[in-house]
């Protein structure tokens, strides 16, 4: 029998505040890297202490929390929770802050920078220390290693006239650019999601694959499914199954300003 031990763990950190004006200790407060995981709520506990290592009543503050990309373009803003209630020796200087999962779902793993600070009724602030050299910046990694989510949904918007309509010889239709089907990471029943958008569209949209290795003016492409339009459709999908190299969409009428996109995901 395996035993795998797991840990349910409080996510703390402790932070030394210059409340009282008196210089702060050389040592390093942040030097933990946090960790935050996206698909799932992550609530972040902090600790405020002095210089003598002693919890700090934050009763009367707001904790505020804000994270930055490498740009420095703000990436996730929030107020903190004050946990202190009776002032007890367990709960003074506790706040906490939770990162939303809907925040990071846009948010690519990477590394970010964030600080905090206290801020009081008059919306002064007072200034939480993370580095010997009186920085106030940690460092917090963004992992999707737990909770993947979904993939990202491929989105086409270009199409260009194929055929001319010289004489009844050849009708005129629309393709829209080449997409990679994934064909490698696809089981044989792999499953795969269309949404249109459109304004005022009205004719057939085919989504057409193809098993060629690359795309060139004589691929082949077989009709997958279609789409019948009347123009007052403004949202449609369709599910589809198969393995494909490629993927692409073909309109009987001109999309020019009818069909806004075409999500797909693999």
């Amino acid at each position: 029998m395996q035993l795998l031990p797991r840990y349910l763990l409080k996510n703390r950190t402790e932070v030394v505040v210059n409340d009282v004006g008196f210089v702060t200790e050389y040592r390093s407060v942040y030097s933990r890297q946090v960790k935050v995981y996206k698909g799932i709520d992550n609530v972040l506990e902090f600790r405020a202490i002095n210089a003598d290592q002693k919890p700090v009543d934050v009763s009367a503050y707001t904790p505020k929390f804000q994270a930055f990309d490498e740009n420095q373009n703000m990436v996730l803003q929030y107020d903190g929770d004050v946990l202190q209630g009776d002032d007890s020796a367990a709960t003074r200087g506790l706040f906490t802050v939770t990162v939303r999962e809907s925040d990071l779902l846009n948010v690519p793993q990477q590394y970010l920078s964030f600080s905090l600070h206290l801020e009081d009724a008059n919306g002064d602030a007072t200034l939480i220390y993370s580095d010997v050299a009186f920085g106030n910046t940690g460092t917090m990694f963004v992992s999707g290693e737990a909770y993947p989510g979904p993939k990202a949904t491929k989105s086409v918007s270009t199409f260009s006239q194929v055929g001319l309509n010289i004489s009844q010889v050849a009708e005129p239709y629309w393709v829209s650019t080449v997409i990679d089907a994934e064909p490698g990471i696809n089981g044989n029943d792999a499953l795969h999601t269309v949404v249109v958008y459109t304004t005022g569209y009205e004719g057939t949209l085919k989504v057409q694959g193809t098993l060629e290795n690359q795309t060139s003016d004589d691929t082949a492409w077989t009709d997958i499914t279609e789409l019948a339009l009347t123009g007052l459709d403004t949202i449609t999908h369709a599910n589809f199954n198969g393995v494909y190299s490629f993927i692409r969409f073909r309109a009987d009428s001109d999309p020019a300003d009818k069909i806004t996109k075409v999500l797909i995901r693999n």
